[in-house]
């Protein structure tokens, strides 16, 4: 009996493709590439461990973070509606003031392991650790591992990256979607291939949803290093560069036509304008207000004074990221970085047009001068952690000029180069190290020496001790170890304090408290923690207002500090004692609302859930993140009357008259951030109506209005 067997199927070369990179993952991810040495992936695969490491410890130590964002966060993870918009509730009164696709991550984190401060930062975390493998990847496509590993570890410990994917705003979204989009560009110059640019444009695109209009900084980067190296005629070239253009459209523009064409009644308010558009949003608030200081609805006036002083977010000019507090968040390589690439461009002056490895380096480099020229000259808000976009381009900047220059180290000119960019280093970081007063004082002298030492052996010849003997594979080892210890203790050190602290409320900064700092709101305030929220008062009883609230310490960088200020109450009625947590500026200001959340009992946390069902929002409060407090303690929809800053006419005080007396919101609860710069003042005509026409009662400290109660006819 003869057995019949099967005919095997003819196997489809996409199988077999597959097939053969599934049975090699295991080498791969061990190994890596086939001409890669042995130690090259264990060496990725730990700095990526230890990035990991860094960035997750003690992550849960910052609570909500920014309360603003985690409480459309809560929304978003329990009504899809506030998902898509991102809305501050999950009722869909009103969104954030940004684009919402750094929070679609954290909501479906939220969705898949509820709600706690670790679902939500856990997602920033490991986007820190994704930029660290692009960035690696980027520079090793054209350079040694050595390379791409400095690269990669200099991301990491920059301090403002470590503060930044330790937290909720959207910067560690789009630092890991620009450096993204860099790396798809340089595999466009490589291969030609149209792919790779579209993907590229689809990664600045989808930085716009995150950040809007400072992800397309880099764009005139991406496409001019494009049109100039890649290996098409220009035609071709330029073909390519629309289409990139396109897929920015598309992949940016597919949201944007939703929120425009969907009728007004059906969406949320757009948090941030003034007219209920996104297109204002972008061109106004978010957009060319930020280069130009008139931001209408803004915390407080950007430009500049009369008398030239400066704005409220500090002097504007070419050295304005090397002053105060914006120093230490980012510039401590960024001398050398100038220096080096300076070097670098000279090492690579005969290479040819379509070099990959001068396109790297005009990518990264271009990147890193364009953005930084822009946050020095912008003259609306500027918050130092928005530095933390620069965070990719100088790393690999550093990394790629110090391996040419390195490279070259046989001619004089080249060790002349390192050791003046190695002491251009240790001088800057002892300034910086200097105006951290009283902090680690010693430092500053280590960084010094070492510098000084590492200066001196870079100055050597590199056939002192014959380059191919023991000696001098041990000089070479030293020279290197030295440099970069030389290079990196100071800002290793800046990252491990800022690990170590917790961070909360909506401004935020890495490292010690320094001398020259900014103050609460980044312009105006002390050192001491006498800065704080311009314009945010302490309502008082006749509702005339107060002083600023005060924390014990606040200012630029110190610790959460425990308010001693009075909860703004409004317009009359109440004083309000309800002390704030501290942490509205956490490391970065003074407590007091807007700036930060406010302490909820759970007390009041239960009486504002009662009956909840019954309602649409259990409460209304002036400004975002007074609301997101009570939101976020409760965990139900909480109206942030006139949005962030409360200047937001969203929604009008007619409006709020037919929801009250639709049975929609049950709660107001006391106080007012006033009309800001120019903004709306419906959410104080809002607060006045609710004074003169309900009886105040307090609770811990918290002036409530029942607006589900029968109306004071004798108010």
């Amino acid at each position: 009996m003869t057995t019949q067997v099967a005919p095997r199927p003819l196997a489809s070369p996409f199988g077999t493709r597959v097939a053969a990179r599934v049975a090699a993952l295991p080498r791969t991810l061990v190994r890596g590439r086939p001409d890669s040495a042995r130690w090259e992936r264990p060496a990725l695969l730990g700095l990526l461990l230890v990035t990991a490491m860094l960035y997750i410890w003690n992550l849960g130590a910052s609570g909500w973070a920014n309360s603003f964002y985690s409480a459309a966060v809560q929304a978003g993870s329990v009504d899809w509606t506030a998902f898509f918009y991102g809305s501050s509730d999950a009722a869909n009164a009103i969104t954030v003031d940004k684009p919402p696709a750094s929070l679609w991550l954290m909501a479906l984190s939220v969705r898949l392991f509820g709600l706690s401060s670790w679902s939500i930062l856990v997602p920033e975390a490991l986007m820190g650790v994704a930029s660290v493998g692009v960035l690696y990847g980027t520079v090793r496509r054209r350079f040694s591992a050595g390379t791409a590993l400095l690269a990669g570890a200099v991301l990491a410990v920059t301090p403002v990256a470590a503060l930044m994917f330790r937290f909720n705003n959207p910067d560690a979204l789009l630092v890991l979607l620009l450096s993204l989009a860099t790396y798809f560009t340089l595999r466009g110059i490589e291969t030609g291939r149209l792919k790779w640019v579209l993907w590229a444009g689809v990664m600045v695109g989808l930085g716009f949803l995150t950040k809007q209009l400072q992800a397309f900084l880099i764009l005139p980067v991406l496409a001019g290093v494009y049109l100039y190296a890649a290996p098409h005629k220009f035609v071709t070239r330029l073909w390519h560069s629309l289409a990139a253009l396109g897929a920015v459209t598309v992949s940016a523009g597919w949201w944007v036509a939703v929120v425009e064409l969907v009728p007004t009644s059906w969406r949320p308010y757009i948090g941030g304008s003034q007219t209920n558009s996104f297109l204002e949003l972008t061109f106004g608030y978010n957009g060319f207000g930020r280069l130009t200081g008139s931001e209408t609805g803004s915390v407080t006036p950007g430009a500049a004074t009369a008398t030239g002083a400066g704005s409220m977010w500090g002097e504007t000019g070419i050295f304005r990221l090397f002053l105060g507090e914006f120093g230490g968040q980012i510039t401590w390589l960024l001398p050398a970085a100038l220096v080096l690439l300076v070097a670098a461009l000279v090492v690579l002056r005969r290479a040819p047009r379509v070099s990959p490895r001068r396109a790297s380096l005009l990518l990264l480099a271009g990147y890193l001068l364009l953005t930084a020229l822009a946050f020095s000259f912008m003259a609306g808000i500027f918050h130092a952690y928005y530095t933390v976009a620069l965070a990719p381009a100088l790393a690999g900047t550093v990394a790629i000029g110090a391996n040419l220059v390195w490279m070259k180290r046989t001619a004089l000119w080249a060790r002349i180069t390192a050791a003046g960019a190695m002491l251009a280093t240790s001088v800057w970081a002892w300034v910086l190290l200097d105006r951290a007063v009283d902090w680690w004082p010693w430092l500053k002298f280590a960084v010094v020496a070492l510098g000084m030492i590492a200066a001196v052996l870079l100055m050597l010849p590199p056939k002192i001790g014959r380059p191919s003997s023991p000696s001098g594979t041990v000089l070479r080892c030293v020279t290197v170890a030295v440099s970069l210890t030389g290079a990196l203790l100071a800002p290793v050190a800046y990252t491990l304090e800022t690990v170590s602290t917790a961070h909360t409320g909506s401004i935020v900064t890495a490292g010690p408290t320094v001398s020259g700092s900014m103050g609460g709101m980044g312009g105006g305030g002390m050192p001491d923690g006498g800065g704080g929220l311009p314009g945010a008062t302490t309502g008082t009883a006749d509702g005339t207002g107060g002083p600023p609230p005060t924390g014990t310490r606040g200012g630029a960088n110190g610790p959460p500090a425990v308010g001693t200020g009075t909860a703004p109450t409004g317009v009359t009625g109440g004083t309000g004692t309800t002390p704030t947590d501290g942490t509205g500026g956490g490391r970065g200001g003074g407590g007091g609302a807007p700036m930060g959340s406010v302490a909820v009992s759970s007390e009041l946390a239960a009486l504002l859930s009662a009956d909840a069902a019954r309602y649409t929002w259990i409460a209304a409060a002036v400004g975002s993140d007074s609301a997101a407090s009570y939101q976020l303690a409760t965990e139900l929809p909480v109206m942030a009357v006139g949005g962030f800053n409360g200047s937001d006419p969203a929604p009008t005080l007619a409006e709020f008259q037919a929801d009250v007396a639709a049975g929609k919101i049950h709660y107001f609860i006391g106080g007012t951030a006033g009309q800001a710069n120019g903004g709306s003042s419906e959410s104080t005509e809002i607060a006045a109506w609710v004074a003169a026409t309900y009886t105040a009662q307090t609770v811990d400290g918290v002036t409530l209005y029942d607006l589900s109660a029968a109306v004071d006819t004798a108010a």
